[in-house]
This record gives C-alpha cells, sequence and structure tokens, in this order.
C-alpha cells in the first residue's frame, strides 16, 4: 500500500487555516505569515478566498503549516 509522504495530502485549506488559527491564534498567524487577510478583520471564510486566488500568499501559508508540523507546534485533528 503505497501512502503519500506530502504532509498536504487529503487536508483541505480550510482545515489548514482552521488548524493554524486554532494552536497560534490570528494575531500570532499575521505575525508568523505577513498576509493581509490575517492581519485585518480576519476569518477562515475571507481567508480562503484570497489564498484560493492568490498563488504566492497560499504557498506561504502551506509552507508555514509544514513548518509547524515539523515543529510539533499544531494540535492534531
Amino acid at each position: 500500500m503505497q501512502t503519500s509522504k506530502d504532509p498536504l495530502h487529503g487536508i483541505t485549506l480550510e482545515m489548514i487555516i482552521t488548524q493554524l488559527v486554532e494552536s497560534y491564534g490570528w494575531d500570532e498567524l499575521g505575525y508568523q505569515v505577513r498576509i493581509n487577510c490575517f492581519i485585518s478583520n480576519p476569518s477562515v471564510q475571507s481567508s480562503l478566498k484570497f489564498l484560493r486566488k492568490t498563488p504566492w500568499a497560499r504557498t506561504k501559508v502551506e509552507d508555514f503549516y509544514k513548518y509547524s508540523l515539523r515543529k510539533g507546534k499544531l494540535k492534531q485533528a
């Protein structure tokens, strides 16, 4: 049986944002990932809308998510 080594395999963008917010909170997330959707009036829905149409920002969030997993800073779902 083949299992994916990609930590993002099977995880939605919404799950990533939700997990990051639960672990860091909006303020810390906005500090760690300097994207306005996390700083100015943040919500999961507005962040999803922005990140889905902004590839460079989505990459930053996914990279921070993978970094957080490696460092053991995320609460497992």
